[in-house]
């Protein structure tokens, strides 16, 4: 049975942006930065600001665009192991964002899991989301944490620290998105 929160109901979003944003997290801590390059969160900034309404809406359902995708490889790589991805990637993904309380107030965090969850079951995170209202200010930067901190999950898994973002990049290229 079909769900209308599955992701052939969902707005892909800007995935490009939202991966050159992750990418950008990415790249800052392989090069052993804790701060963002200077240069870069300039970069980053100037394009959030100029982001209209829709501009950030479609940031935030390409985040949870990617969320989806990142979720979809673990599920597969974890069925392919014979293990449930929820039972071994959320538990880490929430005791990580916990050790994060000055970007991720605890009150994201159980929203973060339920998005992981949705995603993981195959739901669109971003129409789960939706049914419980506006996204608040607060939920933004544990978006970008948790998409990160998926990212960074496959790179480890891969042993690959360009994995996820080539992933993301041959899928749209694929598609004729990029």
């Amino acid at each position: 049975m079909s769900s209308p929160y599955g992701p052939e109901h969902a707005p892909a979003g800007d995935v490009g942006a939202a991966l050159l944003m992750i990418d950008s997290r990415l790249r800052s801590v392989h090069a052993g930065r804790t701060e963002a390059d200077p240069e870069m969160k300039a970069l980053v900034d100037q394009f959030t600001a100029s982001l209209g309404p829709g501009g950030a809406d479609d940031l935030l359902d390409g985040a949870c665009t990617l969320i989806y995708m990142f979720m979809t490889w673990l599920r597969k790589a974890h069925e392919d192991h014979g293990k449930d991805v929820i039972e071994y990637v959320v538990p880490n993904l929430v005791a990580t964002l916990r050790m994060m309380p000055r970007s991720v107030r605890p009150e994201a965090v159980p929203t973060m899991a339920g998005l992981v969850i949705a995603a993981g079951t195959g739901l669109s995170p971003n129409l789960w989301r939706k049914q419980y209202g506006d996204w608040t200010e607060a939920e933004l930067t544990p978006l970008e944490a948790t998409a990160f901190l998926l990212a960074e999950h496959i790179n480890r898994i891969t042993e690959d620290t360009d994995f996820a973002t080539r992933m993301i990049s041959e899928a749209l290229t694929s598609t004729g998105d990029a």
